[in-house]
């Protein structure tokens, strides 16, 4: 299982981007999907969870900003990021867990994005 990021760039503040990850291979199932992101020195940090029911949550830093959403007829997951700040500047990184068959589940990661935001 493989799962391909897109759609990072550089943006000035109160902008918009749109991230999208593709996953392939042997899927039976996806259940979560999440974005994280990454800046230099410091751990990574989930910005947002989507369920298989579409049921999602964020973090309290990008409320009312960013929405998660999906395509489970393309194993598709995306974040559509407004009102971007500075503080947004962070290599972002798409995971699921993914069922490989009905009895076993695994978390993949994808390949990160920069999203560079300016004031």
């Amino acid at each position: 299982v493989q799962l391909q990021a897109s759609g990072g760039g550089s943006v000035q503040a109160g902008g918009s981007l749109r991230l999208s990850c593709a996953a392939s291979g042997d899927i039976f199932k996806i259940n979560d999907m999440y974005w994280y992101r990454q800046t230099p020195g410091k751990e990574r940090e989930l910005v947002a969870r989507i369920t298989g029911g579409a049921t999602s949550i964020y973090a309290d830093s990008v409320k009312g900003r960013f929405t998660i959403s999906r395509d489970n007829a393309k194993n598709l997951v995306y974040l559509q990021m407004d009102s971007l700040k500075p503080e947004d500047t962070a290599v972002y990184y798409c995971n699921a867990d993914v069922m490989v068959n009905r009895n076993y589940a695994f978390n993949y990661w994808g390949q990160g994005t920069q999203v560079t935001v300016s004031s």
